[in-house]
């Protein structure tokens, strides 16, 4: 494939030495620096957008523009999903997006989700998410985190909504976001009681992870039409 990296930072750079080493083509590498236009797009069959959040939907619609389909990783934009959900099928459009390509945080979504469930039938047991990455990271909480809490939301019937902070409310989720070092990224939930702790926790060596599974959804993504999320193209 003929691949766009849109956001060449340090994810940028994994991505493209994962295209490379899978003896795909790069025609762009866009950033704050080096900005893009959707004609820089024409001999491209696939972006992959690893930005910020600021600047992460004018990327998908410079790509719209183009007919260039999309695979997002960035963060932090998550409030316009539903928007770029009705252009993305409106315009006859291709998208994937995921709050984390890595394959072992995708199986810990389905382990929490899992978790979640059998603990709703116990109210001992008191819920929380820790998550610490890089200080460069932007959007806090991560937006695995935010997943993972709504995940848990959805199968706690005592849990309402999530707090970024710790929180005594007993309807609140309490998440702990750190920032320190060059911490790839780890997450945490963990079950209290007055007797015990159950904890499930995902912790990335290096960016390796991210990137070939972002890779791995383009080439899934090439030829379809229609709006994705790595739970497609994982059967998850």
């Amino acid at each position: 494939m003929k691949v766009a990296i849109l956001g060449y930072g340090k994810m940028g750079m994994e991505v493209e030495t994962v295209l490379l080493s899978r003896n795909h083509e790069i025609t762009l590498r866009a950033s704050a620096e080096r900005p893009f236009k959707p004609e820089d797009l024409i001999n491209t069959d696939i972006a992959i957008e690893f930005s910020t959040p600021d600047t992460a939907v004018d990327n998908i619609y410079k790509c719209f523009e183009a007919n260039c389909p999309v695979v997002v990783g960035t963060t932090g934009w998550y409030m316009r999903i539903p928007e770029i959900r009705e252009e993305t099928i409106s315009r006859k459009q291709s998208l994937l997006f995921a709050s984390n390509f890595s394959i072992g945080v995708n199986i810990m979504f389905h382990l929490n989700r899992q978790m979640a469930m059998l603990m709703n039938q116990i109210d001992e047991y008191e819920p929380l998410i820790e998550e610490i990455h890089h200080l460069a990271k932007k959007d806090k909480p991560s937006g695995t985190a935010i997943t993972l809490a709504e995940d848990i939301i959805s199968n706690v019937m005592r849990k309402t909504k999530w707090k970024n902070e710790k929180s005594e409310a007993s309807e609140e989720l309490s998440i702990l976001s750190i920032r320190e070092g060059e911490v790839a990224g780890i997450h945490t939930v963990s079950y209290t009681s007055s007797i015990d702790k159950l904890s499930l926790t995902h912790e990335a060596f290096n960016r390796r992870g991210f990137a070939l599974g972002a890779v791995k959804s383009a080439e899934w993504l090439f030829g379809k039409k229609g709006f994705y999320t790595i739970n497609d193209y994982l059967h998850f």
